[in-house]
């Protein structure tokens, strides 16, 4: 059974069908929310509220940790994680899916390995050359040319530490840096992943256009987010419903 991780956009009820809670303790506390055991399409699922059941954990608070060690102790056999991004590159605009193949950490202080007490866990280095995997991921892709649905096929996530969307100045430097898009959840889980050999995807759903660029030049308008989220989302549901099908 693969697991799914869903963050703005996956508030309603009905994602999930056949639903039962499972409340866990980790070693690092609570996950953000029960994890829920159902179907998604007919297929079976496990799904976790990354931002918590009232969307109460800021992207720099989500317990990362918890979350990944609880989806692994229910032996899930990858996990596909959505995340909300705002466009950098051109073909980014509002409402775009995409897969993306590599990440930028802008973050700071957060909770980044399951590694800090090395006399405790011992030490381990993982390889984060290709930071999202590539098998998980080239099924997702497989599936969205199944449904011919337009997806980005590759892309630099940028991850940011939030809650406070960026400037318009350091969106510039991160297109410098080669970014393609900006998001604030992907990291660190898919470093904790990678840490306890959990395979990891992501696939991004762009609300806007990132500070600075297209539309959004002069100011981010919050309130159009929300109709190009719900939107997007729909195709993410379809996407990642056609993968499990194949992969169960």
């Amino acid at each position: 059974m693969l697991a799914l991780i869903g963050g703005s956009g996956f508030t309603n009820d009905d994602v999930i069908e056949n639903r039962r809670e499972i409340v866990m303790e980790t070693p690092w506390g609570q996950p953000s929310a029960p994890l829920i055991e159902g179907t998604l399409k007919g297929t079976p699922i496990l799904f976790l509220r990354r931002h918590g059941v009232k969307h109460e954990f800021a992207p720099h608070c989500v317990p990362s940790r918890a979350n990944l060690w609880a989806l692994k102790e229910r032996g899930v056999s990858g996990v596909i994680a959505v995340g909300t991004v705002g466009g950098i590159a051109s073909d980014m605009g509002p409402g775009r899916i995409a897969m993306p193949d590599q990440l930028i950490d802008y973050t700071w202080g957060r909770e980044v390995s399951y590694y800090e007490d090395f006399g405790k866990f011992g030490m381990k280095h993982v390889d984060m050359t290709w930071p999202f995997d590539r098998a998980l991921s080239r099924a997702l892709l497989d599936a969205a040319d199944r449904l011919n649905k337009d997806v980005r096929r590759e892309g630099v996530y940028a991850c940011t530490q939030g809650p406070r969307l960026e400037t318009a100045a350091e969106v510039r430097r991160m297109q410098r840096d080669g970014a393609d898009m900006i998001g604030m959840t992907l990291y660190p889980e898919c470093a904790l992943a990678r840490e306890i050999d959990l395979p990891y995807a992501g696939i991004c759903v762009s609300v806007n256009h990132a500070a600075g660029m297209g539309e959004c030049a002069d100011e981010i308008d919050f309130a159009s987010l929300e109709s190009s989220l719900q939107k997007a989302v729909s195709g993410v549901v379809d996407i990642v419903a056609e993968a499990i099908k194949e992969l169960k």
